[in-house]
């Protein structure tokens, strides 16, 4: 149930075009301070992971690994997503409330 809400929020997220795909436009997203929130796929690379983990750290940009990339892409209606970046604040404090499980 909280799954699908956050897949949910995703695709309104695409729709409103506050949500970047792929690794170089969540990567660019992060660097520019618009992103608000990244999720990684569950079955991303150790590399891409770890990537990502420490972007995200280093730019202090909240992340979490949750889904597999044909989840998080059909979410969106793309192919296979292995990181997606939220750039709207209310949005990404929704998903991340859902993903903490308040």
């Amino acid at each position: 149930m909280k799954q699908n809400k956050i897949f949910s929020l995703l695709g309104i997220a695409m729709k409103g075009r506050n949500l970047v795909s792929g690794e170089f436009q969540t990567l660019e997203a992060i660097k520019r301070g618009s992103a608000m929130l990244v999720i990684i796929a569950e079955d991303a690379s150790d590399n891409t992971r770890k990537l990502f983990t420490d972007k995200c750290s280093f730019y202090h940009v909240p992340s979490f690994t949750f889904g597999t990339k044909e989840e998080l892409g059909g979410a969106i209606g793309k192919d296979l997503r292995s990181s997606i970046g939220v750039c709207n604040a209310g949005l990404a404090e929704a998903i991340i409330r859902l993903l903490e499980g308040k």
